[in-house]
C-alpha cells in the first residue's frame, strides 16, 4: 500500500471543515471558468478532469497553472471551480492561465498519496513560472494519459525486431530507400522500401506543388506499419524550403533576425504557429525549427540571420514564443544547433568545427536559449557536430559526445527526443564511417538519426554492436520507446 502523506491529509481535513478559496474578486462575470475533479497537484499547477464548462469543447481535460501568489492546498480528488484568462492551448491536457480557483467539495482523504500529491513545476508552455534550471517535457506527470501512451509504444516496441527498433531511430530522405535519383512521388516503389526499410520518418525535401507534396507524403504514410515523422527545415527567412517556393502558397516570413529586431514577441509566436499550421496541412508533422544559436561571433559563416539576435535573453524569449506557436499548431518543434552553432568561426556542413568555450560561458550565452526552448516544451533537441573541446576534452562533436548530451539531458533537464543533424555533413564523413558515427551517437544518447551517409551501413552497425554487446538491446529499446510514445502523442498513425 502506497504512503499516506501526512500533510496532505492535514490538509483536507481543514478544507473539509472550512472550505477554500482562492479567490481574489473574481467571479463568473469576470472570466470563463470550468468545474472538475483533480488529478494531479503540482507547485503552481492542478491536472482537472473537466465536468462541466465550455472548455469541454477543447478537452477533457486541463492544466490550470496559477500566478505564484495564489497558493494550491487542493488535492487529488477535490472538485474545484477554475476561473481561467479564456486563452486555450490545445493539447492533451489542455493548458491554461488560471485566474483563481475554488474547492466546490473536498475529495476523500484517504485515496491520497505522496506519490500523487508530489510537488513539481509545469515547464511547458508557461515558462515564466519554470525554474529553467530544473526542466523537462514532462508536464503531465504521472497520469492516465502517459499510461495509456506508454502501453501502447510498448505493445508496438515488443512486435519490432530488432532491426526494425533500430530502422526507427532513423530519419532518411526518400530517395536513400528507394535508390532514385529524385522522389517526387510516393507509389509502389516507396510502399516495397518502406517494407524493406521501416524507418522512423521521412526529410521531404523535394517540393513541386501543394497537391504532389500532399498526395506524396500521404503515401508514404499509407505504406508505413508504423507513423512517419515527415520533417522539414522550414525555419522562415532564408531556409523555408515551403516557404520560399511560390507554388506551395505559404507564407514566407523575413529572417529570424528581422523578427528579433522588432522585439516583438508575439510576433516569433506567429511564426511558429504559421509555419506549423501551414505544413501540417501539408501532411508535415516535425519542423527542424526554430534556430536557438545566439549570432556572436560576426564571422560566423553558417547561422547569421537565421538566428534571432546577437543578445541571448532576446533570442531566449524568441525561441520560447516560437515554440509556443508551434505547439499551439500540431507539428513537433526541434531547437538547434546544441550547444550552439554561433560562435564557431566554420561550418561543420564542411568539416571540423569547434566552439572555444568553456563550460561557465556556455551556460552564461548558448544555454540561456536552449533552457528556454526546453521549457516551453520543445520535442526535439537537434545536437550539432561541434566540438567543445573545453568541456569534453577532446575533439569529439557533441553529436557523438556523452559528456555533451548528458549536460544536455541532466544539467537543461531535456528529457524529449534527442536528435543529431544531419550524418551527411563532412563533419562526420570526414571522421567516420556511417557505422561508426551511428554506434557512437547510440553510445551517447541520441535518440534518432537523420541523413546517414549510408542507411544499410549505419543500420547494420548498430545491429552488430547489439548483438556483440556493445550497444545493449535495453539502451535501443528506450529510445524506440521514447519515439514510438512521441509519435503516439502527436497523432502520428
Amino acid at each position: 500500500m502506497k504512503k499516506v502523506s501526512f500533510l496532505v491529509i492535514v490538509s483536507l481535513l481543514i478544507l473539509a471543515l472550512f472550505g477554500c478559496a482562492h479567490s481574489e474578486s473574481v467571479s463568473e462575470a469576470d472570466y470563463p471558468a470550468f468545474t472538475g475533479t483533480v488529478s494531479e497537484v503540482w507547485e503552481y499547477s492542478l491536472m482537472i478532469d473537466v465536468t462541466e464548462g465550455d472548455i469541454l469543447a477543447s478537452s477533457d481535460c486541463v492544466i490550470a497553472t496559477f500566478p505564484e501568489a495564489i497558493g494550491i492546498d487542493a488535492a487529488v480528488g477535490d472538485e474545484v471551480q477554475v476561473w481561467y484568462d479564456g486563452d486555450i492551448m490545445e493539447s492533451y491536457p489542455a493548458q491554461v492561465n488560471a485566474v483563481s480557483y475554488e474547492i466546490v467539495q473536498a475529495g476523500a482523504a484517504g485515496e491520497i498519496t505522496e506519490e500523487e500529491s508530489v510537488e513539481a513545476e509545469i515547464p511547458r508552455y508557461y515558462e515564466e513560472e519554470s525554474d529553467t534550471e530544473d526542466t523537462g517535457n514532462d508536464a503531465a506527470g504521472e497520469t492516465t494519459e502517459d499510461d495509456e501512451v506508454s502501453a501502447q509504444a510498448v505493445q508496438l516496441l515488443a512486435a519490432m525486431t530488432l532491426e526494425e527498433q533500430i530502422y526507427q531511430m532513423f530519419i532518411v530522405t526518400p530517395e536513400q530507400i528507394t535508390g532514385v535519383s529524385v522522389a517526387t512521388w510516393a507509389g509502389s516503389a516507396t510502399e516495397e522500401a518502406l517494407q524493406a526499410h521501416p524507418v522512423g520518418g521521412h526529410f521531404a525535401d523535394n517540393l513541386v506543388t501543394r497537391e504532389q507534396c500532399s498526395e506524396m507524403i500521404a503515401n508514404s504514410q499509407s505504406y508505413s506499419k508504423i507513423g512517419l515523422f515527415i520533417a522539414v527545415d522550414e525555419e522562415g527567412g532564408t531556409v523555408a524550403r515551403i516557404g520560399n517556393n511560390s507554388a506551395m502558397g505559404t507564407t514566407s516570413f523575413p529572417s529570424m533576425k528581422t523578427i528579433g529586431d522588432s522585439g516583438d514577441v508575439e510576433e516569433a509566436r506567429n511564426v511558429g504557429y504559421t509555419i506549423g499550421s501551414e505544413i501540417r496541412e501539408l501532411g508535415f508533422n516535425l519542423d527542424f525549427a526554430p534556430v536557438a544559436d545566439v549570432d556572436s561571433n560576426p564571422d560566423n559563416p553558417v547561422i547569421g540571420d537565421r538566428s534571432f539576435g546577437t543578445d541571448a535573453a532576446l533570442v531566449s524569449e524568441m525561441v520560447s514564443a516560437a515554440v509556443q506557436g508551434f505547439q499551439e499548431s500540431g507539428v513537433l518543434s526541434t531547437l538547434k544547433h546544441f550547444p550552439g552553432h554561433g560562435d564557431t568561426a566554420t561550418d561543420s556542413h564542411e568539416g571540423y568545427t569547434e566552439l572555444n568555450k568553456t563550460l561557465e560561458e556556455l551556460w552564461e550565452l548558448e544555454f540561456v536559449p536552449f533552457q528556454s526552448g526546453i521549457a516551453a516544451g520543445a520535442d526535439f533537441v537537434m545536437v550539432g557536430h561541434i566540438s567543445v573541446p573545453q568541456v569534453t576534452g577532446d575533439d569529439v562533436p557533441t553529436s557523438l559526445s556523452g559528456t555533451m548530451i548528458d549536460i544536455l539531458k541532466n544539467d537543461l533537464g531535456f528529457d524529449g527526443l534527442v536528435i543529431t543533424d544531419s550524418m551527411r555533413m563532412e563533419a562526420i564523413t570526414d571522421r567516420w564511417s556511417s557505422a561508426e558515427a551511428a554506434v557512437l551517437a547510440v553510445q551517447a544518447g541520441v535518440d534518432m538519426i537523420p541523413m546517414p551517409e549510408n542507411l544499410e551501413e549505419a543500420v547494420t552497425g548498430i545491429l552488430d554492436a547489439a548483438e556483440s554487446g556493445e550497444i545493449s538491446e535495453e539502451r535501443i529499446a528506450r529510445s524506440v520507446q521514447k519515439i514510438l510514445e512521441t509519435k503516439i502523442r502527436a497523432g502520428i498513425e
